[in-house]
């Protein structure tokens, strides 16, 4: 038993050293050794190291890594050891917000008297110490943030929360004079305000922190001399566990996008994402950084048209006043590659009519796809009665445009999906992959644009691929180059769907070189 002195200089050391105080006296829930003391691995004392010394943090984590548990001892601490302290605790429910705080309570518990304060109030969201400090933990909802008036804000699984912009931007004011915030999740693809806010703290455009861990680090799932006692113990279970089998072991019991999203943290590849991640990670590693500019930067351009190619414009037409995105895409229909890109939320419609008729005849009088649902309507009578461009695609009634229907809609991002998938297009824009990065299913099956962001070049890009295969079927194209007229290859994904496939003239692409030879 502590005498008064020593217990005053261990009170003194575990104010001033969390690390300290939650290695030897808090203690957790194993998920198979029970109760025992939080002793922190080195990647843990580094993640409380970061809270100490950073106002604002956030951490990419993997699973079981003990993040939350790290975060509910850092709340437990401060309540301890400050005074009219708030902690708010954001959880995405109800039954995640009452663990937290049950975890809470029972480290609080199973403190030595000495070290407790006394309680003031406890129910089911709410722990007050007589130091005059509250921890509240609550789930996330339309007004947690504008309630809650906190000194400290901690966010788990942030990635996950619906309504975490308008959760930050409602607490941010509270803690922005003097406050610290925590943020912590496993990942959930591109596109949500968890991965923007952690690539821009990566590349030092924000106030946070990053703070990223590896599941490698973690001396329970890989090897660490250091923990061989460890090692032993886990062999010794019941049954026993081999450290050297951890990976192969859990791999082989989920899914391989499970992986990726709880213990490899890879954005890419994580998330309800309509397009596989690892398709489109392979695109974005070969986009064009340079391209010329026009339009006050609204239209990007990577190569300029050439005499002897035909090229495509597929459009996505809105209403050019500062909400949904009006977008082309121009591709060369030799070799599939995308040369050109509009983007605009503030262009209006005969605007960008006259925009599309311009490009098109500079770009070798290019055929035009736009859908003629609503909007789209104005778009094509612009071009085609006032403009006078008449190189318009015309669907099967030889109607012009794409009428998009709720059955034909799931067929045109069916054919857009694989056409990525097999190499068919070559895109040259960071911005219309990260676009695709961001196109989901959402809970109810739908796919379409993450909360919050767009999906007019990926809806443009569906179009391209639609009328770009309608035209391979029905129109002869000659690929030819002026030096020597020297004929080329045509993409793989070219060939392999129009070999020896008729067109509504019931001749195949070998009658058609037989005719031009």
């Amino acid at each position: 038993m502590l005498e008064n002195e020593e217990i005053v200089a261990e009170f003194k050391k575990c104010r001033s050293d969390p690390t300290y105080f939650l290695c030897k006296y808090i203690m957790v829930t194993h998920p198979v050794r029970g109760l025992v003391n939080f002793e922190l691995y080195p990647f843990q004392k580094r993640i409380v190291s970061n809270l100490v010394t950073n106002r604002f943090n956030i951490l990419r984590k993997f699973r079981q890594a003990g993040c939350t548990t790290i975060a509910s001892a850092w709340a437990l601490w401060t309540a301890v050891f400050q005074k009219h302290k708030t902690i708010v605790i954001i959880s995405k429910g109800d039954v995640e917000s009452t663990e937290v705080l049950e975890r809470i309570k029972l480290m609080y518990d199973s403190l030595p008297e000495w070290l407790k304060p006394g309680i003031i109030e406890d129910n089911k969201h709410t722990l007050k110490l007589k130091t005059s400090s509250t921890i509240r933990s609550r789930a996330s909802g339309k007004q947690s943030g504008r309630s809650l008036a906190g000194s400290i804000l901690i966010i788990d699984e942030a990635a996950f929360i619906d309504n975490i912009e308008s959760i930050w931007a409602a607490v941010y004011p509270i803690i922005s004079t003097g406050g610290k915030a925590f943020v912590l999740s496993t990942v959930n693809g591109i596109g949500n305000w968890f991965y923007d806010t952690y690539t821009r703290a990566l590349e030092g455009e924000s106030s946070f922190n990053a703070i990223d861990i590896v599941w490698r680090e973690h001396p329970e799932y890989e090897r660490n001399d250091s923990y061989e006692f460890l090692y032993k113990e886990m062999l010794e279970r019941s049954p026993p566990s081999d450290i050297d089998q951890w990976e192969k072991t859990t791999r082989s019991n989920m899914p391989r996008k499970q992986w990726l999203q709880e213990y490899e943290c890879d954005f890419l590849g994580t998330g309800d994402t309509y397009f596989d991640g690892e398709v489109l990670t392979e695109i974005k590693e070969n986009v064009q950084e340079e391209y010329g500019i026009k339009y006050n930067n609204k239209m990007r351009v990577w190569k300029d048209p050439e005499p002897f190619y035909e090229y495509l414009i597929a459009a996505d037409v809105a209403l050019g006043r500062g909400r949904d995105y009006s977008a082309f895409h121009i591709f060369n229909m030799y070799n599939g590659e995308q040369v050109a890109e509009f983007y605009s939320n503030k262009t209006p419609i005969n605007e960008f009519a006259e925009i599309i008729a311009y490009e098109a005849r500079l770009y070798n009088t290019a055929h035009v796809i736009s859908e003629r649902n609503t909007i789209g309507n104005n778009l094509i009578d612009w071009l085609f009665n006032v403009l006078e461009y008449d190189n318009l695609w015309l669907d099967e009634t030889n109607t012009i445009g794409f009428q998009t229907t709720a059955k034909n809609r799931d067929v045109l991002l069916a054919d857009l999906e694989e056409a990525l998938r097999t190499g068919f297009l070559k895109i040259n824009s960071e911005r219309t992959v990260n676009e695709l990065f961001m196109f989901i299913v959402s809970e109810g099956g739908k796919a379409q644009a993450e909360r919050g962001k767009f999906d007019d070049l990926v809806i443009s890009l569906a179009l391209a691929v639609h009328a770009y295969k309608s035209i391979l079927d029905t129109t002869p194209i000659e690929h030819m180059d002026k030096a020597g007229m020297r004929e080329k290859t045509i993409l793989p994904g070219i060939i392999a769907s129009q070999r020896g496939k008729p067109n509504k003239l019931g001749m195949t692409k070998e009658d058609y070189k037989w005719l031009m030879s």
